[in-house]
Parts: structure tokens; C-alpha cells; sequence
């Protein structure tokens, strides 16, 4: 039963959606194994008494390190059932990391799988279990074993809309992972909005290319539920498996640009076929775009191109665009603020500043997350009127559109001169032949540090001298100083799973 001033759980989404359209194929994996929503239900009331016959209930809290796969979304829903408090890990964090963050998060029980992706995550969790007493671990056993009892709990929805139900971490591509305490309602909201943005309903296919764990894969999940569409679950993105997916008839692609970049790579070797023939547009988050992408998805993958927004684990999709933007808004910005979030631009000392104007990001509404599980955090993360201060630049217009312009982080010192690596990206991203780009600071004793451009070519295209760059870069109206002082040709940009550039890991590479 609900209270009066509480809205229906996720849980309560998803029983009543495989209620409303049982029959309706839900989930498809990579192998071709479909579950209705009839059958998701029963599997996860059979995962859900397992999980009870571990010990496992309400608010009990459960760390979860899977792969992409039918498995990991029926866990999901089981702990929903269960009420208790999840804290997906994602796929790629190691010892250090983990036990990080099940240590912090005060984890019951670490569920892992046995080795996936040549990586022994069994042998990583009984390390793990030597310096935390308290951690239970479990290995997944295959779905045949897992077997239900009799007697699983009533199901009883949280009295508070604020209760925490989820606990997701950063990725930490530029600091150690913060854990963001999020309740069902900051999910569902960010989820009603995408729906309406993208004006999902249950005829469309969206694959699941990024890792489950991450706050994105539960906002699908939500969002899927919702509109009663259909997921196909990749537990690693590879160019060899884009036959299935468009086979799948996959309508929206996602999901973010790192992503839309391999499928146009994929699409200019068949230009004449159309590699997914069912597609209404890409969708776009969690990187930074290059202004040109909206066209060459629109022109050349089709649909009405490509649609993102703007958010963080912290905070997920404050913004996004809708299927009925205008072109230039979608090439250029993030959209604007969603149902209920309030977007405000700041300059260092904190105060708003008026639409045009460049300034660090913060965002405030009902996506926002609870705070940290590290409450000295949110000293510094939340300003006097609750707004989250991101860590990000950008510029609002006067009519409300988003448009982000890098990272605090993210800005090159030049002889005491600030530039922009988005940019400078942003410039470079343009050049025909380039396929992807990303600037990087390069300490240099001389000027402090200098931009050295990484890129990877388009197939078949051959690269350029440093001054060919220069005068490009002019010619998009950098300035001088703005212009690259290094370049590197390579084959592939360091990123993680979620599609994030790792620039740590590439700065280590250009100075080692």
C-alpha cells in the first residue's frame, strides 16, 4: 500500500507493467533469449526468494558487479522487490575500487560474477573478504540453479519518497568514485522525462550498449517499463555485433558519442545499406558532443538525429532535447531543463550569472541525488540553495537551452592563459578526415603546459603536419594560442566502458 503523499515504486512500475502487456517481449540478449514481461516477472519473484533465502530483505544492502545480461536486470528488480538498497559497481573497477566502495557503503552482501572478459571477479572478491569482515560474497550461479523457496516477503513500499534505494558511484575518470545516495522517485522522474523527450512507446528497440551498472542502465530500465518497449542487453559494444542489432530492429541508438561515432564508422563502409533501417534518432550523455554529429546521424544513420542531454550520476539528464527540436538546437546544445529541474549558471565566487554567460553548471530538482554517503562531500557539491555545483562549464541562452563548454578541470593553462580543450576539440572535430579527437594538457616547462591534439583518422585518410592543424584551426577561428603545439596520430582513444575519455590514463601515455 502507498501512502498519500507517495508515488508507486519502481517495483510497483514494473509489476504493473507485466500486468498490463505480459505477453510483450521485454528483454533480448545478444544470444537471441527473449523474456516477456510475463516472464521477467516470474524470475524475478524466483531471484527475489533466493536472494531471501540468503538473507536478504528489506533495506538490507547489496553490492552488485555484473555483466550487461538478462541476469543482472533480473537481479535488479529482485532487490526492488526485496526493498533493498542496491550499489551497482560498474564492470571495469578493480580491488582498490571495489572494496572502496563496499567498505563506504557498508555492503551485507557482494554479488560478482566468475571470471567474465578474461577477469577472475571470484578470486577478486576473496581478496576483498581479507580486509572486510563484514562482506558476505556470492558467485552467480547460472539462472538454472537459482531455485526459490517458499514463504517470500509481502512486499511493503517505502513510507518516505526520499528513503535510499540506490547508491551508484562515479566513475572516477578524473578523482576516486563518490557514492551518490539516490531514492526510486529521482529514477522514475528522470525517466518519465526521457520518454516524453524522446516519445517512447512499446513498438521501439533501444540497445543497452554502456554497462548496466551504471545510473543510465537503471534510468532505461525505468524508462522501458514505462513505455513497455523492448531492451536488447550487449554485454560488450563491438562493431561485430551491430547485424544483431539491426536485426533486432533497434529504433533508438545510444548512447552517447563515442557510440554514435562507431556506428557511423560502421555506416560510411555500407553507405548504401542503412545499418539500422528502423531508426528515430540517437540519443546522446554522460561526453561531451562535436557540434557536427547531429548532421552526419541525421544524414547519414537517419532519423531526426541525435538528441542528448546533460547529466551526471549525481544528477541524471537535468537536461535533454526532444524529438521535435529545431536542427540547431539539437547540433549545439543539450537541450533544456527537464520537468521539474532548475539549471542555473555561476561564476567562481558562486553568484548567477545572466543568460550568455559562461560559468560553471548547477542543477537542482528531483533527479538530484540525496547527497553523499561521504557527507563531508556535500559541503563543497551543494551550495546554500541546494543546487549541485557540477563541475562543469557552460552557458544557458535566454530562452533556456544548454549549451556545456567543458570541465573546470578540463582547461589548459598556457603561460598563465586559460583554453578551452572542448574548444579546441570542437574545432579539430570538424576536419574531414578526422574520426574522433580529444585535447589533452601536456606539462611543458617552457609555457607551463601546451594542447596536444590525440586523434584517430577516418578509415582510409591520411593525417596531417602540425601546421596543417594550426591553419585548419584558425580557419574555425581559434585563436593562435589555442592552436595545438603537439599532435598524435592513434588508433583508438582510452575510454571506459561508459564511453568517457580517460584523459589520466592517455596523459600518462603521451608522457611516459
Amino acid at each position: 500500500m502507498l501512502s498519500a503523499n507517495r508515488q508507486p515504486t519502481l517495483w510497483q512500475r514494473i509489476d504493473a507493467r507485466c500486468q498490463q502487456t505480459p505477453d510483450k517481449i521485454f528483454l533480448r540478449d545478444e544470444h537471441g533469449k527473449c523474456l516477456t514481461f510475463a516472464n521477467y516477472h516470474a524470475a524475478t519473484e524466483r531471484y527475489a526468494s533466493w536472494l531471501q533465502s540468503l538473507g536478504i530483505g528489506c533495506n538490507s544492502r547489496v553490492a552488485w558487479q555484473l555483466p550487461t545480461n538478462l541476469q543482472s536486470v533480473i537481479v535488479a528488480a529482485a532487490l526492488c522487490r526485496l526493498g533493498a538498497v542496491q550499489v551497482p559497481i560498474l564492470p571495469f573497477l578493480r580491488e582498490r575500487e571495489v572494496g572502496f566502495i563496499c567498505q563506504q557503503s557498508r555492503v551485507d552482501l557482494l554479488l560478482l560474477p566468475g571470471v567474465w572478459g578474461g577477469f577472475d571477479y571470484a578470486e577478486m572478491g576473496e581478496a576483498l573478504l581479507q580486509h572486510n569482515a563484514n562482506l558476505r560474497l556470492q558467485v552467480m550461479p547460472a539462472d538454472s540453479a537459482i531455485d526459490g523457496v517458499d514463504g517470500l516477503a509481502e512486499y511493503i513500499a517505502p513510507a518516505a519518497p526520499e528513503h535510499v534505494s540506490w547508491i551508484f558511484y562515479t566513475s572516477g575518470t578524473t578523482s576516486d568514485p563518490k557514492g551518490a545516495r539516490h531514492c526510486d522517485d529521482a529514477i522514475l522522474s528522470t525517466a518519465f522525462g526521457m520518454v516524453a523527450a524522446l516519445e517512447l512507446c512499446g513498438e521501439d528497440v533501444v540497445p543497452m550498449v554502456f554497462p548496466f551498472t551504471h545510473i543510465g542502465g537503471v534510468v532505461w530500465l525505468a524508462s522501458l517499463v514505462l513505455c513497455g518497449g523492448e531492451a536488447l542487453l550487449l554485454e560488450r559494444f563491438s562493431e561485430d555485433k551491430f547485424a544483431s542489432m539491426a536485426a533486432a530492429g533497434i529504433s533508438v541508438a545510444g548512447a552517447g558519442t563515442t557510440f554514435i561515432q562507431a556506428y557511423l564508422k560502421v555506416q560510411r563502409q555500407q553507405p548504401e545499406q542503412p545499418l539500422f533501417p528502423r531508426l528515430r534518432c540517437a540519443t546522446g550523455g554522460g561526453s561531451t558532443k562535436p557540434p557536427q554529429l547531429h548532421a552526419q546521424v541525421k544524414t547519414e544513420l537517419g532519423g531526426v538525429g541525435m538528441v542528448s542531454g546533460y547529466g551526471m550520476t549525481e544528477c541524471p539528464i537535468a537536461t535533454m532535447g526532444t524529438v521535435r527540436d529545431p536542427d540547431d538546437r539539437l547540433a549545439a546544445t543539450e537541450g533544456r531543463a527537464m520537468p521539474g529541474m532548475l539549471v542555473k549558471i555561476v561564476n567562481a565566487d558562486g553568484e548567477r550569472l545572466n543568460a550568455g554567460e559562461q560559468g560553471e553548471i548547477c542543477l537542482k530538482g528531483p533527479h538530484l541525488c540525496l547527497g553523499y554517503i561521504d557527507g563531508e562531500l556535500d559541503k563543497t557539491a551543494f551550495d546554500s540553495e541546494g543546487y549541485l555545483r557540477s563541475g562543469d562549464l557552460g552557458v544557458l541562452d535566454s530562452d533556456g537551452w544548454l549549451t556545456v563548454t567543458g570541465r573546470l578541470k578540463d582547461v589548459i593553462i598556457r603561460k598563465g592563459e586559460n583554453i578551452s580543450a572542448k574548444k579546441v576539440e570542437d574545432a579539430i572535430a570538424s576536419h574531414p578526415v578526422v574520426a574522433e579527437v580529444t585535447v589533452v594538457g601536456v606539462p611543458d616547462d617552457e609555457r607551463g603546459e601546451l594542447a596536444c591534439a590525440v586523434i584517430v583518422l577516418r578509415a582510409g585518410c591520411e593525417g596531417f603536419d602540425l601546421g596543417e592543424l594550426a591553419n585548419y584551426c584558425l580557419q574555425q577561428g581559434l585563436l593562435k594560442q589555442e592552436c595545438p603545439e603537439r599532435i598524435k596520430f592513434v588508433d583508438e582513444i582510452p575510454r571506459n566502458a561508459s564511453g568517457k575519455v580517460v584523459k589520466q590514463r592517455l596523459l600518462s601515455l603521451l608522457t611516459a
